[in-house]
């Protein structure tokens, strides 16, 4: 009798699909084999079924081998090699670490600290009255630096200190001191520490308001980091950070901004420039990053923005320029600034603009670095020529009326 057989061969199908985990397709066919119904056919389908079935773990099973080897090809990339030229070979190997953190070896974030900086204190110093001598804009201008170099450092030493858990997955930053473990996250700490009190040092050279200014712009230099993980355009957080030395120059030089509308409404619209600026070059410099930036989670606007990248620097430029122009009308500047400054910034700008190949690292590096002294050095070119001719016309003026001068 054939009944036996089929209840036999039923059997075994059905354990053997309860063994399984079939697709439905698969237990249908188990189903029909329990049943006994066209029992030759049946078998045949589930053994498909479980072919493919087969076929389809053993290919997850060669992407994952696939997915492994590609993390083992990470560990192909060059190690971490002990700097032997330059400033950082000079030093003892203990502190290569700490001097790595806070990037002495690529000062360019320093200059773009700067900047700022230096633009305020020359469009604030013929605000002044009597107006400060080239000396004391020159020393002011030495704090303005010293400050930015410490309080950068300070910066970069919090960003890796947020980002130690991104930057291993970032091929540019995976070698950093706190990500490649050479620095530990406690040190780094205690090392952020020492450098705050040094900029408040720093900040204590400069007259008693910039106090009241300066302290507030720890909180952005703290969120900065923080804003890449949760919106497109951290580069706003970073242009309110880095800008901040538009205001300063102000207060450092004795203008009393909460009652001197024009110097107000300058500090404000210089401020705002910069703040378009660093959006400008950061997203350039975004650019270096984008992929990785992609797979490690990290927004920017380069992402957000990177087939329209090029009509956005177009526009963040104009704006710029235009709060620049308007500071200058606020502060009484005359034609050496808006002739070398800000048409001195369009030019270059829009050089910069047309030439950088965003597809390029090495490109994007490049007009990162050098139009840093590209643009500012230029803005910072017009407003010195604005500010000494501004000075020898008062001197000369206060040559020919004596009595103007004691008074």
């Amino acid at each position: 009798m054939r009944l036996p057989n089929v209840y036999r061969v039923s059997t075994a199908a059905s354990k053997f699909s309860r063994g399984l985990r079939l697709t439905p397709a698969g237990q249908k066919i188990a189903c029909y084999a329990r049943g006994g119904v066209g029992l030759r056919l049946r078998t045949g389908l589930l053994r498909q079924q479980l072919g493919r079935q087969h076929h389809q773990t053993h290919h997850l099973a060669s992407s994952s081998v696939e997915h492994q080897a590609k993390l083992e090809n990470h560990g192909t990339l060059p190690a971490y090699q002990p700097p032997n030229s330059g400033i950082l070979s000079l030093i003892p190997a203990s502190w290569v670490p700490y001097a790595e953190l806070i990037r002495i070896d690529k000062p360019t974030g320093t200059y773009y600290l700067f900047f700022p900086c230096l633009f305020s204190t020359l469009m604030a110093a013929p605000m002044v009255s009597p107006m400060p001598s080239v000396g004391s804009v020159v020393g002011t201008s030495i704090l303005f630096f010293s400050g930015a170099l410490i309080m950068r450092g300070a910066g970069c030493t919090i960003n890796d200190l947020w980002d130690r858990n991104l930057d291993p997955h970032v091929s540019r930053t995976r070698l950093r001191p706190i990500a490649r473990r050479a620095i530990s996250p406690f040190n780094g700490l205690v090392f952020t520490g020492a450098q705050l009190l040094a900029g408040l040092g720093i900040l204590m050279q400069f007259p008693a308001p910039c106090l009241f200014y300066g302290i507030p712009s720890l909180l952005f230099v703290a969120s900065y980091p923080l804003a890449k993980r949760v919106t497109y355009y951290p580069q706003f957080v970073l242009g309110l950070t880095f800008s901040w030395g538009a205001i300063m120059g102000f207060p450092a030089l004795g203008v009393d901004l909460l009652s001197n509308g024009s110097a107000l409404t300058a500090a404000a619209c210089l401020y705002s420039s910069n703040i378009a600026w660093t959006v400008l070059y950061d997203m350039i410099y975004a650019h270096m990053d984008i992929k990785d930036d992609a797979k490690a989670g990290i927004k920017s606007i380069a992402l957000k923005h990177d087939s329209q990248t090029k009509q956005i620097l177009t526009g963040l430029a104009t704006t710029q320029i235009a709060l620049l122009a308007a500071a200058g009308v606020a502060a009484g500047a005359g034609p050496a600034f808006f002739i070398g400054s800000c048409g001195g910034a369009a030019v270059t700008l829009a050089l910069m603009i047309r030439k950088v190949n965003l597809k390029s690292v090495k490109d994007c590096w490049w007009w990162f670095v050098n139009g840093c002294w590209i643009t500012g050095g230029t803005i910072s070119l017009g407003l010195a020529a604005d500010y000494l001719i501004q000075l020898s016309e008062k001197s000369t003026g206060d040559k020919k009326d004596p009595e103007r001068c004691q008074y």
